[in-house]
């Protein structure tokens, strides 16, 4: 067996075989790909962990595989598409793709326009179990009533339906905006000695998204131990794998400081409670 909420500095092939079948609620993780940074030197068998990571979800949970295209040979290498191919031939469902918007580029390419997003891949096994839809898009007719649409049905001919109530704030699109950057992704400044983070808003949206507090997420590429933060903060069990021991000593840095976060929010929740008992 394995313990749980613990970061195993080992490979994340290690760390799965230790677990059983249908074992985890949710994983997010971005791997490296496309040879765009080296990652201390370390490869990595996509197919093997795919396999892997298709293993031990649970029937009706979640993977979030967030992921990006290099270019070579004045195009793009869609690595992206190929893995998202792979994970459907092993028995994963697409359930949705979501586009993380940077507000920023890396690298600017003189003939192309500038790339500022990435895609994150849902893929559920079997029917996915959770779906808490984050509820922060504006309606522009809030408080009114939809009235009539007009409804184009697959025969291709028009109907007409009655529109709900419109609430003030609606489920978000699948395009989700995030900062990126030095004290953007996250406020942890040691944490950038580690070269790609995941910005903590990111994360914490597909945490609470795709499960419910007690359940277990996992991270094969641990990296810089967002997702290990977001789920301490956000009352989610977790357990990481990093390869590389000197990103390690960052993840450590970032769960004492998010359990130390947790510890003072309890505080003074007990501190609230005690106070309204006087």
């Amino acid at each position: 067996m394995i313990d749980i909420n613990k970061s195993y500095n080992e490979s994340n092939l290690e760390t799965m075989a230790k677990m059983p079948d249908c074992f985890v609620d949710l994983t997010v993780t971005s791997p490296p790909y496309d040879g765009l940074r080296t990652y201390n030197g370390y490869s990595f068998p996509f197919e093997d962990i795919a396999k892997e990571l298709f293993r031990i979800t649970k029937q009706g949970g979640i993977l979030v595989w967030i992921v990006g295209d290099g270019h070579e040979k004045g195009g793009e290498t869609l690595t992206s598409f190929k893995q998202a191919l792979f994970f459907k031939e092993i028995g994963f469902i697409v359930h949705d793709t979501i586009i993380y918007k940077k507000n920023n580029f890396s690298v600017p390419f003189p003939d192309k326009y500038h790339q500022t997003f990435e895609y994150c891949f849902i893929l559920s096994k079997g029917k996915k179990k959770t779906f808490n839809p984050i509820c922060d898009r504006k309606n522009k007719k809030a408080g009114q009533s939809g009235g009539v649409q007009s409804i184009t049905e697959k025969d291709g001919t028009r109907s007409k339906r009655s529109a709900k109530i419109i609430n003030d704030y609606g489920k978000r699109h699948n395009v989700w905006e995030y900062d990126t950057g030095m004290y953007l992704s996250t406020k942890d400044k040691f944490a950038f000695n580690h070269p790609a983070i995941f910005p903590e808003e990111l994360v914490k949206d597909h945490i609470i998204s795709w499960s419910n507090e007690g359940d277990l997420v996992y991270d094969p590429f641990m990296g810089s131990g967002t997702t290990a933060k977001m789920s301490i903060l956000n009352n989610r069990n977790w357990i990481g794998s990093e390869i590389s021991s000197e990103y390690c000593t960052i993840i450590e840095e970032r769960i004492k400081k998010a359990l130390e976060e947790k510890r003072k929010e309890k505080d003074l929740q007990a501190g609230t409670l005690f106070g309204n008992e006087m």
